[in-house]
């Protein structure tokens, strides 16, 4: 067996350097993708940006140029070939691709603010395009990039694996999203790409905004979750720079937990949330 001056370095840092990354979901800066990629391109990563339509390029625009991102291009996932284009640039641009960050869902307002019970076809067709069925199209057009394997990211939230009350839809959504990361890391790793999900504690972002008595679920998190606090977006943005390094080279189709804890709370806890969350409707 090697000594440890032979197998490890003295100093052990995360580098991504030359190593190419796609980031989907940056609305602005209280986005919880904007500090990964802030993450990946400290740690050295060459990085595409994209945003999803004429309406918030102006916030992701001064985003996009602090990352030094040389391609910027928009990217609505439910608008057809929009996302087909980001990845034929990035073909003709770097011809490779190390990891994406998969950070984008969406659902109808009046399909997030009603009861599941009372959810459209449309409404919940929609959810499921832009949140689950974009990470699959990514998967297909990524696997021909990442020749010498890959890392796949995306965000879930707990709702999706328990009922969250007011988080209506999108329980079934995350639940769905977090199967396809199974199915997928089962799939893909013979060729040695790896699908990892982020199951983030709640935070302020321009998404979350949307849900009915979200200030009431921060609170109640608080108060429930073994660490007593909230965790931060930058937090967040950590684990994913785990996920696209090599130290998390042997884990795939896994759920990590990024939440104060709070999913190991028992019964009576998540109660608490889900009446400080009706409370304050």
């Amino acid at each position: 067996m090697p000594d440890f001056a032979e197998c490890c370095n003295p100093v052990e840092l995360l580098d991504l350097s030359g190593r190419k990354g796609l980031v989907v979901g940056i609305a602005n800066d209280r986005s919880l993708a904007w500090p990964a990629a802030m993450h990946f391109r400290q740690a050295g990563a060459e990085l595409a940006i994209t945003y999803v339509d004429e309406r918030t390029k102006p916030h992701v625009t001064p985003l996009a140029a602090r990352l030094d991102a040389p391609i910027f291009l928009p990217c609505d996932v439910a608008v057809p070939h929009e996302l087909d284009s980001v990845f034929d640039t990035i073909t003709d641009r770097w011809g490779t691709l190390d990891f994406i960050l998969h950070a984008v869902g969406s659902v109808p307002p009046a399909d997030l603010h009603g009861r599941l019970t009372d959810c459209s076809a449309d409404g919940f067709s929609d959810a499921m395009q832009v949140s689950v069925h974009s990470l699959i199209r990514m998967a297909h057009l990524a696997e021909p990039l990442m020749k010498g394997g890959g890392s796949l990211i995306t965000l879930s939230y707990l709702g999706g694996e328990r009922v969250v009350e007011s988080y209506n839809v999108m329980g079934p959504v995350k639940a769905a999203l977090e199967a396809t990361v199974r199915y997928l890391a089962h799939e893909l790793g013979p060729s040695n790409i790896r699908v990892n999900a982020i199951s983030a504690g709640p935070v302020m972002t321009r998404a979350a905004s949307g849900l009915t008595g979200f200030a009431g679920l921060l609170d109640a998190t608080a108060r429930v979750a073994p660490l007593r606090r909230n965790v931060e977006a930058d937090e967040v943005g950590r684990a994913a720079l785990l996920f696209a390094s090599d130290y998390t080279g042997g884990i795939t189709g896994e759920v990590l937990h990024v939440d104060a804890g709070v999913h190991v709370e028992s019964p009576v806890a998540a109660a608490e949330m889900n009446s400080k969350s009706e409370n304050s409707r």
